[in-house]
Parts: C-alpha cells; sequence; structure tokens
C-alpha cells in the first residue's frame, strides 16, 4: 500500500517518529493539527484518500494519571479520542492501527495472552484498557499490545545513560518483570501486518528475548555502554513508593506471549541486540 494513503496520528512522539521514518510519504498530524478528542473535528477532516489510520497518540503519563487533571487527560486521549477515531474508520472504512500496554492487566497471570480478560489497576490502564474495546467495534482493526517502549525521546535507556553520565549509580525496581519493546520492532510489526494483510484482531508485540526486571535491563544498559562503575541496587517497588505521592500501581509482571505475531511470520529480536544498536546510536560522533 502506498504510504500517501497512511494518517499517522501523533507524529511527534517515539512510535510516531519511528512511523515517519518508516513511511516517509504517509501524512502526519499531532495536537497542533489535529483533536482527535473533538469529534466534531475528526469528522470533519478531509479524509479522502486515506485507506489506514494509524494511531501512535496516548497521554502515558502513567502516575500523571492520577491526578486530577492528568485523570480527565488519559481518558480523553486514551480513549475518547481513541472512540473518534474507530468510529470514523468505520465510517470510511480503512483501517485502524492501534497500540495498547500491558497495563491494561493485573500482571498476575502471565505471560499475557492475546484473550486474557482485561483488568487494570490504576488510571491510565483503565483508559487505556477503554480505548481497547472502542477500537474493537471498528470492522478493521490491529490492536498492538506492547511493553516497555524504547525510541527517540524520554524512555528508560536515555534515562539510565544520563544517570551513568553522572556517575550516579542507582536504585532500580527489581520486581517488576517484562522485554523492552524498541520502536524499531513495532514499526516492523505494523509494516507486516499491513503487507501480509493478517487477520484483523488483537497482536502482543515486543522485543523477544529473556524476562527481566527493571533493574536486569538497567545493568545491561551499563554493560553494554561501557560504564563498568555503575551500580544498580535491586529495590522493590513498594519501598521505591514508599516517599512518592500520586504514584499509580503497576502491573508486577508485563511479558507477552509473542506466539499470535510470530505466526504471521514476524521475527522478532532479541531485545539485546536492539539494545546494542540503540546504545550505538546514541554514542556521540567522533
Amino acid at each position: 500500500m502506498a504510504d500517501s494513503k497512511i494518517l499517522i496520528v501523533g507524529a511527534y512522539g517515539q512510535l510516531g517518529l519511528g512511523l515517519q521514518e518508516r513511511f516517509p510519504d504517509a501524512k502526519a498530524v499531532d495536537r497542533d493539527t489535529f483533536d482527535m478528542t473533538d469529534h466534531a473535528s475528526v469528522q470533519g477532516y478531509d479524509w479522502s484518500g486515506i485507506e489506514t489510520i494509524i494511531n501512535a497518540a496516548a497521554y502515558t503519563n502513567v502516575d500523571g494519571a492520577e491526578t486530577e487533571e492528568g485523570r480527565v487527560a488519559a481518558w480523553q486521549a486514551n480513549a475518547v479520542g481513541v472512540g473518534n477515531l474507530a468510529a470514523i474508520a468505520a465510517k470510511i472504512g480503512a483501517t485502524l492501527i492501534h497500540f495498547s500496554s500491558d497495563y491494561v492487566f493485573d500482571g498476575q497471570t502471565f505471560p499475557h495472552t492475546e484473550t486474557e480478560p482485561l483488568s487494570p489497576l490504576g488510571v491510565y490502564g483503565q483508559s487505556k484498557a477503554a480505548g481497547d474495546i472502542v477500537v474493537a467495534t471498528c470492522p478493521k482493526h490491529y490492536l498492538i499490545r506492547t511493553s516497555w517502549v524504547i525510541g527517540k525521546g524520554k524512555n528508560f535507556v536515555r534515562t539510565m545513560l544520563g544517570l551513568a553520565e553522572k556517575g550516579v549509580s542507582p536504585s532500580v525496581v527489581s520486581d517488576q518483570m517484562g522485554r523492552p519493546t524498541f520502536v524499531g520492532q513495532l514499526v516492523d510489526a505494523v509494516e507486516h501486518l499491513i503487507e501480509a494483510g493478517a487477520e484483523f484482531g488483537v497482536y502482543n508485540v515486543s522485543n523477544d528475548g529473556p524476562v527481566v526486571s527493571w533493574a536486569d535491563l538497567a545493568r545491561e544498559i551499563f554493560k553494554l555502554g561501557g560504564f563498568k562503575d555503575i551500580q544498580v541496587t535491586d529495590i522493590s517497588t513498594k519501598d521505591y513508593n514508599s516517599s512518592k505521592p500520586n504514584i499509580a500501581p503497576r502491573p508486577q509482571h508485563g511479558e507477552f506471549d509473542l506466539g499470535k505475531i510470530t505466526a504471521t511470520g514476524l521475527n522478532l529480536r532479541n531485545w539485546t541486540e536492539d539494545l546494542s544498536r540503540y546504545l550505538d546510536s546514541e554514542r556521540p560522533a567522533n
């Protein structure tokens, strides 16, 4: 399918930037030019020629969503706006591609399958779960659930690198488990589902490789990044959260069963491979 028939919503975020690189001729919009939370605005947009809507927009401040202002913003972006996109996609016969999260589950049953019942813990997870429900009302949809996303912009890897460059040895949560998902792997999944004409529905997508804790991931970042003097101290979620207000509950286990997406023929890379490439890209040029 020609890129020009694709609309990328949420073009400025980590995922949106990656999608633009892969689909350079796609139309790309963000909040400054397209308000997906406004029903009339979405209905009135010029949809001529658009066959695929890729929604990379979301409210992702997990702790901020627990505040009075954040709760409203999370529901507007993650539920109301998604509902508007699902409605217009159904109306014009377009395919809607939307991204969800392991936060739609409580993390007690794992690995997560595509058919696991929704069980969100906090406001962010609840708003994302609502988005999952409304996406399913669009006849032609791919709902991609993912976790621990890393791309251009603010993310865990960059946070750890910033600490290492300052000589700070951090305390990192050691009882939340999952796999990182690099934006390149997510974009590969989007392209693959479109080109393969895969069956519509829900797909779990992350990088493959070992399931690790955030603390384990931090150690791998420092190891591959050459920061030999930086040490990671394990800390429990309970202790980490004890002195922080408005901390959202988080699923303890975020790992996905990846059998459905791999059965379509998509090769999922080991996250350590993508982490190594990402760290190389972050090193300043000589």
